[in-house]
């Protein structure tokens, strides 16, 4: 076999490993993003998130994902986020305080023209078998908000 050849496989192998590696994280039990209107989000379009029941107990982190565009107005965003676990219809409802800019005026997001945001909620607890129904909305004076592309929820155990 010559050297180049071995170098190929070689090659091919370490790219392998890493795809078989990094493609499927185990940790992350839910992980969706929905799109907002195209006009604006309305203050009473409340985003609604099903996390399946659970295969195993134990703590979870939460975050909430939010992706804008320059043509949103505002330097953050309130969210009120509700989440309920059942069965025993436990309810936790946090206000998130997002802010988007530094007190320079600069993006605090990662992105080009579309800037995604990941905010942390509070971990949670679960038993095996619960599942989780998350509600987002916004609480701005605003009643429709331009700018923002798409809100997301994503569970993942600790």
């Amino acid at each position: 076999m010559t050297a180049v050849r071995r170098t190929i496989y070689i090659l091919l192998a370490v790219m392998s490993l890493t795809m078989a590696l990094t493609a499927c994280d185990k940790a992350v039990v839910h992980d969706e993003f929905k799109p907002t209107p195209i006009e604006g989000w309305e203050k009473n379009d409340t985003m609604v998130y099903a996390v399946k029941r659970l295969a195993r107990g134990g703590v979870y982190r939460q975050e909430v994902g939010l992706r804008i565009t320059r043509e949103f107005p505002f330097t953050g965003v309130s969210l009120l986020v509700e989440r309920i676990v059942e069965p025993g219809h436990k309810v936790f409802a946090d206000t998130l305080n997002c802010r988007l800019y530094d007190d320079e005026g600069n993006v605090k997001g990662r992105g080009v023209s579309l800037f995604q945001y990941n905010f942390i909620l509070s971990d949670v607890e679960m038993q095996k078998g619960d599942s989780l129904n998350v509600r987002i909305r916004h609480l701005m004076k605003r009643e429709i908000l331009p700018g923002i592309s798409d809100i997301g929820f994503r569970l993942e155990a600790r």
